[in-house]
């Protein structure tokens, strides 16, 4: 059985993995790079698709109290004072003299003293604004000045209004959206868990105050069981931070966190925002957005309960719990051990779910049709580079659950041989019923 790496060099054994196979790539990276911007690969792709379609389809395809954004990723810049973060979205940063480096206090060991060189020497700590700004029309002026969005939420509380009546919800609702969200972290780190530029999945549920801490605790057990049983996270993999000190504005938030290489992290956030979002932005906009309750006549401001979750972070906490190196069953006689390397990926997000691999050139005619056949259900690559046994191995590395066979044998019994992934075990499967096979062990 494959071994869980639990060794310092996990990260950048899967960063390694990212480039080699084509999961994720540094942005720009024949001109050097540019720090905290990731380019997602063909396989990588493929991975994120997965993922946002997952989240999609269990927060808003199956249900009737969930309608989707797609807003812009620049509002008005009133929205951002509106919702405070041109004020007070910053972190309290120092330079060092010395070696030129710079870090956020709040992560610093001791704040005299400098993280990288050890020196002294570092300057007094200043506001850091992590909004990014960019400009709108030709002039590059004051008045043309606007911000890339810093997160997908208060689009969502802007549009509030216009969702609500165009598709005749009644409170209590909830609105989704899928995007890209911008920050100018000071020190982005640890691959893609901190970068400048990344997707969230978030979604805005509003309610009656009174409803609040109920829907609260409803949508807490709704993301801790996504992860349990949607993308099979164990009791170790993942645990619940309370937390005591709130915003001003908030009731009641927890941080669902991951363990990561670096150690554990923040995945998604379930918080009760209260009725501060829309309040701020019913003040700086003039419009009323409070609810009117035609059932009983009442009109008041709805209060609103977040789920939030960084997508890049969800696939790098996916690829942590799924790399394993194996020696065993791989060591051939008169040669040294194999190292195989897997991503026990779950099936429902795996970049491939299944490839059709044919045992000889002779036989890439009849394994190609059965490859475009299962392709209309499933992710399908046909691979036919190379032996069998480095054709497995490459698909161990890209996570694919299962490999298919087409061998001489095939054109007479009509079946090949599926191999499980994690497993390695292999099955003899009548062509006729392979679909229903993959569909139930893929979890469909």
């Amino acid at each position: 059985m494959a071994d869980e790496v639990k060794d310092q060099d996990l990260m950048n054994k899967i960063v390694s993995l990212c480039k080699r196979r084509g999961f994720i790539f540094p942005s720009s990276e024949i001109y050097g790079g540019i720090n905290g911007f990731w380019d997602y690969g063909p396989y990588g792709c493929r991975m994120k698709r997965a993922i946002e379609q997952l989240w999609w389809h269990e927060m808003v395809e199956t249900r009737d109290n969930i309608e989707g954004l797609d807003s812009t990723i620049i509002c008005h810049p009133r929205v951002w004072k509106a919702s405070g973060h041109l004020d007070q979205f910053s972190d309290l940063m120092v330079d060092c003299r010395d070696c030129k480096s710079r870090f956020r206090v709040d992560l610093m060991d001791d704040p005299n003293t400098c993280s990288n060189c050890g020196s002294h020497n570092l300057t007094e700590p200043r506001e850091f604004n992590l909004m990014m700004k960019t400009f709108v029309g030709p002039v590059f002026d004051d008045e043309h000045v606007a911000y890339l969005r810093a997160e997908t939420c208060q689009p969502i509380f802007v549009d509030f209004n216009s969702v609500r009546v165009a598709t005749r919800q009644k409170l209590p609702f909830g609105i989704a959206q899928i995007g890209k969200a911008f920050r100018n972290e000071i020190n982005p780190r640890n691959f893609t868990f901190r970068s400048r530029e990344f997707t969230q999945m978030e979604m805005e549920f509003f309610c009656h105050e009174d409803e609040g801490m109920k829907w609260f605790e409803y949508w807490k057990e709704q993301r801790i069981n996504f992860y349990r049983n949607k993308l099979g996270f164990t009791e170790d993999n993942y645990r619940i931070y309370v937390h005591e000190k709130l915003a001003h504005y908030a009731k009641a938030a927890i941080d669902i966190e991951v363990k990561f290489p670096f150690g554990w992290g923040e995945l998604e956030g379930v918080h009760h925002r209260g009725q501060w979002d829309l309040s701020r932005h019913s003040e700086f906009s003039g419009e009323d957005l409070q609810y009117f309750d035609h059932d009983n006549g009442r009109k008041f401001m709805p209060t609103v309960i977040e789920t939030s979750v960084g997508l890049d972070r969800t696939f790098l906490a996916i690829l942590s719990k799924s790399y394993y190196e194996d020696t065993a069953d791989t060591c051939k006689e008169g040669k040294d051990q194999e190292l195989r390397i897997v991503l026990r990926l779950p099936a429902t997000v795996a970049p491939i779910q299944v490839a059709v691999l044919p045992l000889s050139k002779k036989l890439n005619e009849a394994a190609e049709k059965l490859y475009f056949d299962l392709n209309r259900h499933f992710r399908c690559e046909f691979d036919v580079t190379g032996s069998i046994g480095k054709r497995y191995r490459r698909q161990d590395e890209i996570g694919t659950p299962f490999c298919i066979t087409y061998d001489f044998e095939s054109e007479s019994d009509n079946a090949v041989t599926v191999r499980e992934r994690d497993s390695m075990q292999q099955e003899r499967v009548n062509l006729s019923t392979l679909r229903d096979y993959l569909e139930d062990k893929i979890g469909f």
